[in-house]
């Protein structure tokens, strides 16, 4: 029988990016949660270590994106050797370049082990911790929440959760125990990645070796925030591979024609075969998928813990609102929003690589994740007509500021947190609706708070005067109206439990 028995309100089972990612957003909104992993200790492996412009705009808003910054740092130009040993230096994202609407353009190398410790650091912050050596055996759920069995050392635990959230992993214990279905494919690559400490090689360029020959192909890259390479390649589809320092040495060797390089230490060896899978649902009664349990990505393109992260990001913030008494239908849009785009990350991270295959990869801006949006979402609302700016279910973009005091500010300082935004252009007032929890109301105009530096606003957004935007708690457009139809407004405020009290 179990030992004891506690009660929570969400139950996030896997500590990797995603659960973190949630379990962060969760705190910062007074959600009670727990966070437990199967692992006994943090993953330690580079495995993913892109950090994409629109995950960093999340990491801003969860107050630690300078931190994961000074952690990491830029990707390194790549170096293709040719078989004579020569070699051309490219660098692949040197057009990029922030702008007001777009602060970080620039993806971000951050090893995924240094990442979740940033984002452990966050949690701790906020007063929690994930519980390691804690495994889900069994849940059920009812009409009034989830009641799950975990194992840890000390013994078998009974938690009772208003909702319980699989983040743990490809292999999805949630997923399988749901039997949510997990249709995709094999993609014909088995492949090795390694960190590891190495000589012989410079650390401020991206080596890549024997591109195009899929039997030879080779990559070290250096890890920025640490002293270590990250080995990358295709291995055979049957047998051994040597993930010995002695053995990774070999393998390098042999691809590069190399002599000089060698592998001294390894930290973390995996070999797996890629795949590209997407779950049939996001969602069953009072439990969820995110992150890999519910979609998992070839390598290529650096896009899966990006997804994943983003999950958590829309998810967070509905939990905590229908806890906090908002109609279900805000929980039932998460699938509706994020599989569409797990889907087309999918099509995106298949594509790359095939490319890759041919060694004619090039990223362009749709692997940034910025033009990713909720056009079809039940909780976008559009009035007028628009021809030009932005539109309900659009990324809501920066701009610089100014308030009416002088200082200077930006949009997203105005939308950090847990609350939605309403924002007006050159109107008359600012009390467009009657203040509530929940919603905080800035305007430019002549009674407004806020003074559009360079009319930045007016122009990214394409609004005329007198329009309002409304932008929700992960900075994304609900709904944009006219002064004369702030009814809609209201209409939708009652929909999503912000109605006055």
């Amino acid at each position: 029988m179990p030992s004891s028995r506690s009660h929570t309100e969400v139950l996030i089972c896997g500590a990797g990016a995603s659960g973190l990612s949630l379990s962060i957003d969760l705190a910062r909104k007074g959600v009670s949660f727990r966070l437990v992993e199967r692992l006994q200790e943090p993953f330690r492996g580079s495995r993913g270590k892109g950090i994409q412009p629109r995950t960093l705009e999340v990491f801003e808003d969860f107050e630690l994106v300078d931190r994961m910054t000074a952690t990491g740092g830029p990707y390194p130009p790549q170096r293709e050797y040719r078989n004579d040993g020569s070699y051309q230096d490219t660098q692949e994202f040197s057009d990029l370049a922030p702008t007001a609407s777009e602060p970080y353009l620039m993806p971000l190398m951050v090893p995924q082990f240094l990442t979740e410790g940033v984002l452990r650091e966050r949690l701790a912050e906020l007063g929690h911790v994930p519980e390691f050596g804690v495994e889900l055996v069994w849940f059920d759920q009812d009409a009034q929440g989830v009641t799950a069995r975990v194992v840890t050392a000390r013994g078998e635990e009974m938690i009772s959760a208003k909702y319980l959230v699989g983040c743990d992993g490809g292999r999805s214990y949630v997923r399988q125990a749901l039997e949510i279905e997990f249709p995709g494919k094999t993609l014909g690559v088995r492949a090795v990645v390694a960190d590891v400490i190495a000589t012989g090689l410079s650390c401020n360029v991206w080596h890549r070796f024997s591109g195009g020959d899929m039997a030879r192909q080779i990559s070290l890259a250096p890890l920025a925030g640490t002293d270590m390479f990250q080995i990358q390649g295709p291995v055979p589809a049957e047998g051994d591979i040597d993930l010995s320092a002695q053995g990774l040495t070999h393998l390098v060797r042999e691809r590069a024609q190399r002599e000089d390089i060698t592998i001294d230490s390894v930290s973390w060896a995996s070999i797996y075969v890629m795949n590209a899978r997407l779950a049939d649902h996001y969602r069953v009664g009072r439990i969820f998928l995110a992150g890999d349990a519910a979609h998992i990505h070839p390598p290529t393109g650096g896009q899966g813990l990006n997804t994943s992260v983003q999950d958590a990001y829309n998810l967070g913030w509905k939990l905590a609102a229908v806890l906090n008494g908002a109609p279900d239908l805000v929980l039932d849009s998460y699938e509706q929003e994020r599989r569409p785009i797990a889907a087309h990350m999918l099509g995106l991270t298949t594509k790359y690589l095939e490319a890759a295959k041919a060694d004619s990869m090039h990223r362009g801006r749709d692997a940034l994740q910025l033009d990713l949006g909720y056009p079809d979402s039940p909780l976008s609302v559009q009035g007028p007509t628009r021809g030009q700016g932005v539109r309900a279910g659009d990324r809501a973009p920066d701009a610089p500021m100014r308030g009416a005091s002088g200082q200077a500010v930006r949009l997203f300082n105005l939308f950090k947190g847990s609350h939605w935004t309403l924002l007006g252009c050159r109107v008359g007032r600012l009390s467009a609706v009657t203040p509530r929890a929940g919603l905080r109301i800035h305007a430019t105009g002549a009674r407004g708070d806020l003074i559009d530096v360079g009319e930045h606003l007016r122009e990214t957004y394409g609004l005329s005067t007198g329009e309002w935007v409304l932008v929700r708690p992960d900075g994304y457009i609900a709904a944009i109206v006219a002064s004369d139809q702030m009814s809609i407004l209201e209409h939708y405020f009652e929909g999503i439990g912000l109605a006055v009290p």
